[in-house]
Parts: C-alpha cells; structure tokens; sequence
C-alpha cells in the first residue's frame, strides 16, 4: 500500500528526548512500482529528529537475483543491503535479517546460508523464513506462501536448528493464532535465538473484525506462555498496519502518538512485563507502519509508554537489546 506524504502531514510532531539513542531493529527497503522505499525515504525518516544510531534491515523479497539457482535468489537482496550499508554509513543497515526456506534439505539450506553470510560477512546476522497463515480470504498469507502449521513440521525446526552453526537468530512473524505453534518451535530449538516480530500479528480484520477484545485477552495468554521461553524475544512495534484494523489509514488526519498509546499501549506494557526490557526492543517496521503514521510519530508513542520506566529498562527497550541481539557495535 503506498505511504501517501500529503496525508502524513497534517500531524506533525516535535520529536520527544531527541538525545536518547536508538537502534530502528526492524525496517525494509524494497523497489516496487510506485512505492520504493530506498535512501533518501528512509533517510528522511531516520534523520527527522530522533537519535538512531542504528538500524537492522529485515527482508522483504526485494531485489532477488534474476537468475541462477532457485534457492541462492535471496542471496540478490543482502548483496544489494549490504552495499547500501556501505554507501551510506551512519549505522544504516548494521544488522541485515535475509530469507533462506527452512524447509530446505541441509546441503542446499547449508549454501544458501553460507551464501548469504559471504555476501555480507559484516552485517548478516540472522533468517526470516515468515509464517503467516490464515484461512480467511481477508488475510493475506505471508509472501513466503506458508503452509499450516508450518512451525510445527519437523523438517522446518530442524532448518531453523541449522541456524546457530552460522551464528544466526531466527526471525518470526506469524498471527497471533499461531503464536502457541511458535511456543512449540521455541522448545524444540532452545539453542536457537528467535526474535518474535510485531507482537505475534494481532489481527483485526476479517472474521477477527469487532473482536478485539476477546483476541486480546487470548493474546495475552500466548504470549506469556510464549515469553517463559528464553531463547524467544520480542519486538514491539508493527501494530498499526492495516491487518491490525485500527484503521488509522483511512482516518481523515493521521493519529497524533496519544492516539496510538491510548489504542495500543496495553500491547506493549503486557509485553514489557512478560518479557522484561532486556528481551525487547521498540521497532518502527517502516515502510509498513508508515502507511498508518510517520516515523516522529511512533517513536514518540514508544518514548511515551517508556516514560514508566527507570533509565536503565529505557536503554535496552531502545538501544541496548537490539544491540546485543543483533551483534551491533
């Protein structure tokens, strides 16, 4: 869905604590037909007042080689990443999450990977290979067309066990019905360290439209069940696209920060409290959540719910955990 600027900004907002530093763990680049998203959008995002000091890129099957083996594709997009990071520095790009198919045999799943550490031997730090699957016409199913109960098939856990022999984390995103199945991959690979993307995907669309919350008290749940795994972390962000049915997109004016603390707060303090600061990090997932809100904006929603904590939980919800996760100097 392309970010429509003019409608951005009509809420403008001065950036709160701009000296507190941030590392953005969670953001795309991509070409697509009438919606890139490349330097200068997400340097006028990054470099529009607040302090980030880093960020992670996170795949989005963008710029795939157009040829060769099916398998080694992927591998286009982190050479392309990883040459962006180069041109542009100031800590764009530092960490870079890419997709292999984990459902690969170990030889071809093994080059894959080694492929895409060669390809950026300083910055490559993990895979997403998404989840997401619903039955409902309504949800789009992840790009990587995933079958059900994809993290329950054991050849998929043992391709995401692969993982630490090459120094990477696993990336998850998925529904929140999905969220117990991703318990269950959590226990059968406690070697490996898996970064939960978006809150586990609350939905609000679809058959989950008017059900808020009935979802959320399951949510919770999950996700404290979820949390009771220590190889598992948490981002917090990604709760404002269009499959969450907020519908800040179709509002007449974007939603000021209040607006969004008073809509999701609760999503992000349940998480706080079950995974600890240490286990999570803020997240802009932009371009995505861009669509609903501007980059100001939600950092500053973020700095508004962290205003309860003490100086120390603020540094790693906003710097020192995606730091350590992703191995960032």
């Amino acid at each position: 869905m392309p970010v429509n600027q003019a409608w951005l900004a009509q809420t403008i907002e001065e950036p709160l604590e701009p000296d507190l530093p941030i590392v953005d763990p969670h953001h795309h680049l991509w070409h697509r037909e009438g919606d890139d998203y490349l330097a200068d959008a997400l340097l006028g995002d990054v470099r529009a007042g607040h302090n980030v000091v880093a960020t992670v890129f996170v795949e989005c099957r963008s710029m795939y080689h157009a040829d060769g083996p099916e398998h080694l594709r992927p591998v286009g997009e982190t050479k392309f990443v990883d040459r962006f990071a180069e041109e542009n520095g100031g800590g764009l790009c530092a960490g870079i999450v890419g997709f292999a198919d984990l459902t690969l045999s170990a030889p071809d799943l093994d080059e894959v990977l080694e492929a895409h550490r060669k390809a950026s031997p300083k910055r490559f730090r993990g895979i997403r290979h998404a989840c997401g699957w619903d039955a409902s016409d309504a949800v789009r199913n992840s790009h990587t067309s995933p079958p059900r109960h994809l993290a329950l098939d054991h050849g998929f856990q043992a391709g995401v066990a692969r993982l630490p022999a090459f120094d990477m984390t696993f990336e998850a995103w998925l529904y929140h019905t999905q969220i117990a199945e991703l318990t269950v991959l959590a226990h059968a690979v406690p070697e490996v360290t898996i970064v939960l993307d978006h809150f586990g995907g609350p939905l609000g669309i679809g058959p989950y439209q008017g059900r808020r919350d009935e979802i959320f008290s399951q949510w919770k749940t999950d996700i404290k069940a979820l949390a009771a795994c220590p190889n598992v972390v948490a981002k917090l962000g990604g709760i404002n696209m269009p499959i969450n049915g907020f519908r800040w997109h179709k509002a007449g004016k974007p939603p000021r920060s209040d607006d969004l603390v008073a809509a999701t707060g609760a999503y992000y303090r349940h998480a706080i409290d079950c995974f600890g600061p240490d286990r999570c990090m803020f997240e802009s997932n932009f371009p995505v959540d861009k669509v609903s809100c501007s980059y100001t904006v939600v950092w500053n929603t973020f700095k508004k719910i962290a205003g309860e904590y003490g100086a120390g939980e603020k540094a790693a919800l906003f710097h020192d955990t995606a730091a350590r996760v992703y191995r960032l100097s």
